[in-house]
């Protein structure tokens, strides 16, 4: 039972939307993806050239020179998308489909040349393989789910299509052998191995990352997720006209604590805060620990909005002191001092916005902490 858990889990992991970290990184990887594909394109043209250097059939070679030359105006295509700054969600659906959908192509016309050679050219064959091993550049498992389920389509189409319209005598080639029904199968079952594999080897990518970006101690995400889903946000909100607030939270007199009560207590402290805060927030809040004993707030608000509402998770702080759970050991009174940062009036990045929040922050603790400031002083 625990042993189909895990597996329904693995498989719905794999299907889900990667977060920011594993799509920045997709990305990245589709640009990987797009100069291997530019690179692999111009090879194509080494088949078609051996293929008659060797004495092959005229039709095969002229197909395999039309398809290199298909594949290599997309493959550049492809390149300069993945080259701009803005990242297009649909351009690794688009550039696999065209991967997968372009060796069915070539299938379908060397089989109108020579029947055997729809089925049984190995060479093109492993063009499904490498269109499906290439996704888990992209990081995202529903793109290889996506490109291994078209392949086993598209494939099962062109097998079916050639059983049902050739002879047996028509399937019997001396170039290629005798293709079978057997042999197309055991071609199916590879390619849905290969999916399996590939999809393996992205959702174990995806766990990597993950843990790189979530706090060891309080469970929030950390700086690496931070940095990279500021981007995404700070761009949404420029497009739909609105403010993106962000607050630097500190823990005040956190040396103090440590050097009162120890380390130890110390992290729980500041785990009771992370939980406290937390608690308060809704679903368009994100909170994440920046290092030591800071925390950062992002808000989809505008800066007098932002200082309400850190106002509100102050006193909250301040109303739920840390318990140490020991005999006789005093409650911790818990205070905070907070800096507000909001795009676009203080800055266009991640960057410039937790530099004027660290600045304001500065200022609340030398007003004497357990404040918010939101404007420069």
């Amino acid at each position: 039972m625990n042993q189909n858990r895990n597996i329904g889990g693995t498989f719905r992991t794999v299907l889900s939307r990667p977060d920011e970290i594993m799509l920045a990184a997709g990305a990245s990887g589709e640009l990987l993806a797009a100069r291997l594909r530019v690179a692999l394109a111009a090879c194509l043209f080494l088949l078609p050239l051996t293929n008659a250097l060797t004495g092959g059939l005229p039709g095969e070679s002229v197909i395999g020179f039309g398809g290199a030359a298909f594949v290599n105006i997309f493959a550049l295509l492809w390149l300069r998308l993945a080259r701009r700054p803005r990242h297009y969600r649909w351009l690794p659906f688009a550039t696999a489909a065209f991967d997968v959908t372009a060796t069915t192509v070539v299938l379908a016309l060397l089989g109108a040349q020579y029947l055997p050679a729809a089925l049984n050219s190995m060479v093109v064959w492993c063009c499904y393989v490498l269109a499906i091993l290439m996704t888990a550049l992209r990081s995202d498992g529903r793109i290889t789910v996506f490109a291994g389920a078209l392949a086993l389509v598209q494939y099962g189409m062109l097998i079916a299509m050639v059983f049902l319209t050739a002879s047996a005598d028509q399937l019997l080639s001396p170039e290629y052998g005798a293709v079978t029904p057997g042999s197309q199968i055991q071609r199916l079952i590879l390619l849905a191995l290969t999916t399996a594999l590939t999809a393996t080897i992205v959702y174990r990518m995806q766990r990597l990352v993950q843990m790189s970006g979530i706090d060891g101690l309080t469970g929030l995400p950390n700086r690496t997720w931070l940095l990279h889903r500021m981007p995404w946000l700070l761009e949404a909100a420029h497009e739909q006209g609105r403010s993106l607030s962000l607050a630097l939270i500190d823990l005040d007199h956190f040396k103090a604590i440590n050097t009162e009560v120890g380390h130890r207590v110390g992290d729980r402290v500041l785990c009771h805060l992370a939980a406290v805060l937390q608690d308060a927030l809704n679903e368009s809040e994100w909170l994440v620990r920046l290092g030591g004993e800071e925390l950062v707030l992002v808000m989809p608000l505008p800066v007098g909005a932002a200082w309400e509402r850190m106002e509100v998770l102050r006193r909250r702080a301040a109303a739920h002191p840390f318990h140490p759970g020991t005999p006789r050991a005093e409650p911790i009174r818990i205070t905070v001092s907070v800096g507000v940062a909001a795009s676009p009036h203080d800055g266009h990045d991640t960057s410039q916005l937790l530099g004027r929040a660290d600045r304001r922050l500065k200022h609340a603790k030398r007003g004497g902490r357990n404040r918010v400031v939101a404007r420069d002083e």
